[in-house]
């Protein structure tokens, strides 16, 4: 179970595959395990690299205010303790929030980006909702409380042929669930985050992903993306919503690959 120690936390890491370093940045609420999916068919063409964010999974968390910047050193420490001087970087939801941090204060390690699901700068129904999850992590049970986030995270298509039964028993089982003040302090921290007058300084290729059913970062959020990263290209993946990496997984991983072997 590696970990390092870094920026005041232990941050629990894991690398499968051989190939040129791919860094995969998990969202709100999740931890690395959430892109399981993907990971079989990445690993064959890439050294897949997974961590857990501050707070999340198998690594420590704090009591205390995170940011998004924050978590992005996180990674850069990682990447610097692996040796590992240009990487391609994906990230879902929040984990696109830290991907976009990451290339903008280290664009000579950053070799090409993929942003799923996400956004530079939230609207005020987004930043309500965000606010709300935040809020009411410390009012409901853990596993009642995750139930509560899966309609916005899930289409109709994945309730209706059953799929969604599935990610209920993992949530009743899993040993790592996150507790309210790390949701909180996360919450606060995707709220407080803004790149809209930023992107436009990410110079490596980038790719953007989006599912077309996705009600919680709508295509408005990722055209904002696409307008304002210079040579940025966008996908957007029909019957798919925001949980997308297990909903829709094989064709994540298609346009993955396909974008990644253009680099």
């Amino acid at each position: 179970m590696p970990k390092i120690h870094v920026n005041g936390i232990d941050l629990f890491y894991d690398i499968k595959g051989t190939g040129t370093p791919l860094v995969l940045i998990a969202g709100f609420d999740c931890d690395s395990s959430y892109w399981s999916a993907v990971v079989p068919a990445l690993v064959n063409k890439y050294q897949v690299i997974r961590l857990d964010n501050r707070g999340v999974g198998k690594s420590s968390a704090p009591d205390s205010p995170y940011s998004i910047k924050q978590m992005a050193d996180d990674t850069a420490a990682l990447l610097n303790y692996l040796g590992i001087t240009k990487v391609h970087v994906a990230g879902h939801s929040m984990g696109g929030q830290i991907a976009q941090e990451l290339a903008i204060s280290n664009p000579e390690i950053v070799k090409s980006l993929i942003l799923l699901s996400s956004w530079a700068k939230g609207n005020a129904k987004f930043n309500s909702l965000i606010e709300m999850f935040g809020n009411l992590s410390n009012h409901l049970e853990a596993i009642t409380y995750q139930k509560t986030l899966l309609p916005w995270m899930y289409t109709e298509y994945f309730y209706s042929d059953g799929r969604i039964e599935e990610i209920i028993t993992i949530i009743e089982y899993y040993p790592f669930l996150p507790t309210p003040h790390v949701i909180y302090h996360q919450s606060r921290a995707i709220l407080n985050n803004d790149t809209s007058d930023r992107i436009r300084n990410i110079v490596c290729p980038t790719l953007v992903v989006v599912g077309k059913e996705d009600i919680l970062t709508s295509l408005a959020f990722s055209k904002q993306l696409v307008d304002g990263i210079p040579n940025a290209e966008l996908v957007v993946i029909e019957c798919s919503g925001h949980g997308l990496l297990v909903e829709s997984a094989d064709a994540v991983v298609k346009v993955m690959l396909q974008f990644l072997a253009k680099q």
